[in-house]
């Protein structure tokens, strides 16, 4: 069993959720995560909530396997132990506003210049240049200018995605970015820079309603839990009140859907309705017909019926429904890591590979390591 970042170290100037999204997935894999957070306070998600047996939630989430060291880099003893730290370790990753890490004389150019080795990722909202380069930029924020907005919710009320997902798609670019850096410096021996946007991050998430608006010359349409451009899809009610959600994704799924699931074979034919573009378009029709089948029947008649077809389908879960997922339980997806706050049940990074050994370290107090990490670094404590 191997550790496949084992060996490489990470200084995370970091807070709230994007760097330390990405850090922890490094330190997952086994790299070593040093996290500088403000003297006192840390990392400001720390104070979000106390869901957690007096823990944030957002904290609990992404900062396992971390040590904390606080450290006011405003302080020439401080900046000292960091450029000691930044001399022994692979990559310096910071979401800071843009400019901040250059004021404090640590910019990607003077770093390249005294560590040529070292991979430096910064996550800004817009960028490191451009016009929107200093404007604020927080999740619902760049969820707003990405569009998202404008195509998740209802007719009626556009809406914010319920999960951070800007945040989310920066964490993931840069981690992706870091792993790749990483791989190009075994062939080059050079470290690299990357400049990791929230924008542009999402944007690329965004490629569907994107191309669609873009050459199709309208914007997709907000439909709930339903699909734009593809019917059926979405949620149905049954009889006893309970919502199955299906998609069919091709005309054979269409076809035996109208035959051996709603017992209709000669809709799949009906002129209305033989194509997914023009079931989209006389959906309020094909509903109603779906409804009068529907309403007669069980979710779990529905559901068995859907799954003797190959047709995907899912109940409508809570949170509190997929912790106890059975899928999860059947393939040992949970374990328990410690924390300041005693034992947390916690999922399982979703890799799972032979032979790799993934790391599930304790989440940190604000400054745990200051002690370790000052002797190391060779810097008197402040």
């Amino acid at each position: 069993m191997i550790r496949p970042l084992e060996g490489i170290t990470v200084v995370s100037l970091e807070q709230a959720v994007a760097a330390p999204f990405a850090a922890r997935q490094l330190a997952d894999l086994g790299a070593r995560v040093i996290k500088i957070e403000r003297p006192e306070s840390g990392d400001f998600a720390r104070h979000y909530d106390q869901t957690v047996n007096g823990m944030s939630s957002h904290f609990t989430w992404l900062n396992r396997s971390k040590e904390s060291v606080e450290m006011d880099l405003k302080g020439e003893d401080s900046k000292e132990l960091l450029l000691n730290m930044l001399e022994k370790a692979d990559v310096f990753l910071y979401n800071l506003a843009p400019g901040a890490v250059d004021r404090l004389g640590f910019s990607p150019d003077t770093l390249k210049e005294k560590f040529p080795r070292l991979i430096t990722c910064s996550i800004t909202g817009y960028g490191e240049n451009g016009s929107y380069r200093n404007k604020k930029a927080y999740d619902l924020l760049i969820q707003c200018e990405a569009g998202a907005v404008s195509v998740t919710g209802t007719e009626e009320t556009p809406s914010k995605a319920g999960i951070s997902i800007a945040d989310i798609a920066a964490g993931m670019y840069a981690y992706s970015g870091i792993m790749a850096a990483v791989i190009a410096r075994s062939v080059s021996g050079k470290g690299t820079h990357l400049d990791i946007s929230m924008l542009e991050a999402l944007g690329e998430w965004m490629g569907y309603p994107l191309y669609y608006a873009g050459y199709g010359g309208s914007e997709p349409k907000r439909t709930g839990a339903s699909h734009a451009t593809i019917y059926p899809y979405g949620p149905f009610t049954t009889g006893e009140g309970k919502q199955v959600f299906l998609g069919i994704q091709n005309d054979r799924e269409w076809k035996a859907f109208c035959s051996r699931v709603i017992g209709k074979p000669e809709l799949a034919e009906e002129e209305l309705f033989s194509t997914n573009a023009l079931r989209v378009k006389n959906q309020e029709e094909l509903a109603l017909v779906i409804a009068s089948v529907f309403e007669k029947m069980t979710a779990e008649e529905l559901t068995e019926k859907l799954d003797e077809m190959k047709i995907a389908n899912a109940k409508l879960n809570t949170m509190k429904d997929f912790m106890e997922h059975p899928q999860l339980k059947e393939r040992n997806r949970w374990t328990t890591i410690d924390s300041p706050a005693g034992d947390i049940q916690t999922l399982l990074p979703p890799i799972t590979a032979p032979g790799f050994k993934i790391t599930m370290g304790d989440i940190p107090e604000l400054g745990e390591h200051n002690e370790k990490i000052r002797k190391e670094f060779g810097t008197r404590k402040k």
